[in-house]
């Protein structure tokens, strides 16, 4: 048997995770881990800048404090010149994106990770080298908020040989048009790397009002106007993700939790993650866990934590992405260091790590200022 380090004392949970599991897990991220940082999904498989530091938190969760950071000076080493990330890259060859189009929440997630690495660390040297990547990134995705606080989705792929956008040199141009629609769940995403940021900004003591209204109008987009998103409520994360981002809580977050909760949860398999497929996910079922932490409620988090149990390779310590449950089979073939990671995360959460705490209890990050022109 396995002794929990102080590092991973925290990871273990009843029903969820040994002490030997819980390293084995983090091993199972270690070897997908790239020598130059990356974390792509699994290994042949492609990277996307959100998952890859998603997988870098729980790293951090799990005290590879050292593997983490390989992980953010890849981002820093990869960001774009207007402060983006391509949506994909290839996992032999990060210098060859295979989705060249912007993602704003993959965009601005940096902000979380970054947070998150100094809070587990204490690293001021990180914090230095890290905050230009995340002021840039933030910048950036500010371009695509709309007069109603909403974010807009994306900036479509550059068309081959067009013409360059005002400011940027023609080799340099990263994207082309700003798609305007928003998602729920990439704005709620957004909102908790805005409340990141500005935590990264008031530790500097680099006051960023800009970004306090941005953040307040996002917020208030998410609570009061839900017209101002594109409909995919059949998704839960549509529905989990406003309360996770920190921008709907208290007595709202558990009548929003409570009104969906049979069409997406299924007992002993887990959170759907589109309705009506009887197919239940990993990550969604970790991320709805962190969820309910947050809200208070750590028994049902565990409960819905042991339910995916089902879901864990004991022999790679990773987890498959989902499970068809009325065809009893695993679906996709796949085991992605994200669903492991937020797994970790969650765990890390229920076991009080002061670090991933902070991160996803709303009320321990800025606010921002709601402007007077919301309605």
């Amino acid at each position: 048997m396995t002794t929990p380090t102080p590092q991973t004392e925290h990871l273990v949970l009843p029903g969820v995770l040994t002490a030997e599991q819980a390293a084995h897990t983090v091993r199972g991220i270690l070897a997908g881990q790239r020598e130059d940082g990356a974390i792509p999904w699994f290994r042949g498989h492609h990277l996307d800048p959100w998952d890859h530091t998603e997988a870098a938190m729980a790293l951090d969760a799990a005290g590879e404090h050292a593997a983490a950071a390989r992980a953010y000076d890849w981002l820093a080493r990869h960001q774009n010149p207007d402060g983006s990330w391509y949506a994909a890259y290839d996992d032999g060859d990060a210098t060859r994106p295979t989705d060249r189009s912007v993602e704003s929440n993959f965009s601005a997630y940096i902000a979380v990770g970054a947070w998150h690495h100094y809070l587990s660390t204490g690293d001021d040297a990180f914090l230095d080298a890290i905050w230009p990547h995340v002021y840039a990134a933030i910048e950036c995705v500010l371009t695509l908020q709309q007069p109603g606080g909403q974010i807009g989705w994306k900036r479509e792929a550059a068309e081959e040989g067009g013409a360059a956008e005002e400011g940027v040199a023609g080799d340099e141009r990263v994207a082309g048009a700003p798609v305007t629609d928003a998602l729920l769940t990439g704005s709620s995403s957004i909102h908790q790397a805005l409340r990141c940021a500005l935590a990264i900004a008031e530790q500097r003591e680099e006051p960023q009002p800009d970004w306090e209204l941005a953040l307040g109008a996002l917020g208030h987009a998410i609570r009061r106007h839900p017209e101002r998103f594109l409909d995919k409520n059949r998704y839960s994360m549509d529905w989990y993700y406003p309360v996770l981002g920190g921008a709907i809580t208290g007595p709202e977050a558990k009548a929003r939790i409570e009104e969906s909760w049979d069409r997406f949860v299924v007992p002993e398999f887990g959170v759907r993650c589109v309705v009506p497929n009887p197919w239940v996910t990993g990550g969604e079922s970790a991320e709805l866990a962190l969820t309910l932490w947050a809200m208070g409620e750590s028994d049902r988090a565990l409960s819905i934590l042991q339910s995916i149990g089902h879901l864990r390779d004991e022999e790679t310590g990773l987890y498959w992405t989902g499970y068809v449950y009325d065809d009893q089979a695993v679906w996709p073939v796949e085991q992605t260091t994200w669903t492991a990671g937020a797994l970790l995360l969650a765990v890390a959460a229920l076991g009080g790590d002061e670090a991933t705490c902070a991160i996803f209890d709303g009320g321990r990050l800025p606010r921002g200022l709601t402007p007077d022109c919301c309605d």
